[in-house]
């Protein structure tokens, strides 16, 4: 064996050579953790790397005055597209949702020029993909090991001796009702008043502007293995609360079928916690019609210090999962609900495919 393999890396040098192989070593690894400074010069890279189907797009501006930048892919048409949401980072120590972001952006981009749902979903919507919202805070998160749980972003609270605001309390559904603090200290403090911070006005603004052509609304979170529908407060429904549960349940289905990881599938009340002020409520009131919250690895073991070796299994499953609500809001669109039962098919091949791509 061990000679075989050392055939095949000389076969190898023979073929690409050495100078090609030390490209293959410098592209960008989506299997670590990456601080801000290299997740912009990717972001940069992906533009310049797609210019037909990737655009950067900068919608707010931080408390510390850093820029908020999303990707907007999709393909060029002349019709009035549709779009899907995703951001990661809200909270700043969870580190593999900002790892996600980038992994989803990548898988999409591969997809689109050889499957033809894909394309068919590139050419219909558009995907608004924000890698790290909290910026401010997944850098201070970065300092040192005395930072690395930093939750909140980095504003000033009412007094001198507190910094911070939880973002997905700050948002304006059901505001400072439950599972909220008033106390600058918590790490769930809600601010001063609805979208009281600017990075939760930026999606407020850049969101609620165009709230119509939003079919879907995915944040991702960690840790706990949950998909969360819609309301953190116990005392509201959705109206389509039922074909939250059944997409979500779908979308359970085909994160396990990946790597046989059980993600649960409920409300906030239901399966973690009463809360409000989240960005997933605000959406829904906001009448786009699938909002979930994704709450990644790992049950608890190491919670928002998620290994490295972690992260490919993360992504591989959670973009199955994802995949299945994206395409059943496409398909129920785009294609009528006769339609619909095929997303739940395709996203199981798709799973297989990923899957299978770690044995080649």
């Amino acid at each position: 064996m061990l000679n075989m393999v050392g055939l095949s890396y000389v076969a190898l040098l023979l073929t690409v050579g050495a100078s090609a192989l030390e490209s293959l070593r410098a592209e960008y690894d989506y299997y670590k953790y990456h601080p801000m400074d290299e997740i912009s010069s990717w972001m940069a890279q992906m533009e310049k790397d797609h210019p037909d189907v990737v655009t950067i797009v900068d919608y707010g501006k931080t408390h510390e005055n850093r820029t908020i930048s999303l990707l907007r892919i999709g393909l060029k048409t002349e019709a009035k597209k549709k779009a899907i949401w995703m951001d990661c980072g809200i909270h700043a120590r969870e580190w593999i949702a900002p790892a996600f972001c980038q992994y989803f952006v990548r898988q999409i981009l591969q997809t689109y020029k050889t499957d033809t749902k894909m394309e068919a979903m590139m050419t219909n919507m558009d995907f608004y993909v924000t890698p790290v919202l909290n910026i401010d805070g997944y850098i201070y998160s970065w300092k040192d090991s005395s930072t690395r749980l930093w939750r909140k972003n980095r504003s000033p609270g009412p007094s001198d001796d507190c910094y911070g605001t939880d973002l997905n309390r700050n948002f304006d559904a059901n505001w400072g009702t439950v599972g909220v603090s008033f106390n600058c200290s918590s790490n769930i403090y809600c601010g001063r008043g609805p979208i009281s911070e600017p990075e939760a006005q930026a999606i407020t603004y850049f969101v609620g502007s165009r709230k119509e052509d939003f079919l879907c609304f995915l944040t991702i979170h960690s840790y706990g293995q949950l998909l969360l529908v819609p309301y953190g407060h116990p005392d509201f429904t959705a109206s389509n609360y039922d074909e939250l549960m059944k997409v979500g349940r779908g979308a359970a289905e085909a994160i396990l079928q990946v790597h046989g990881k059980n993600y649960t599938v409920g409300t906030s009340p239901d399966v973690l916690y009463a809360n409000s002020g989240s960005s997933r409520d605000w959406a829904r009131m906001q009448e786009i019609p699938l909002t979930f919250t994704f709450e990644l690895r790992d049950n608890g073991t190491y919670g928002f210090e998620l290994p490295e070796n972690q992260i490919q299994p993360t992504c591989e499953e959670a973009y199955s999962g994802a995949l299945h609500i994206i395409t059943y809001a496409h398909d129920k669109t785009f294609n009528g609900a006769a339609a619909t039962a095929a997303a739940t098919l395709w996203t199981m091949l798709l799973a297989v495919g990923v899957s299978g791509a770690n044995l080649i």
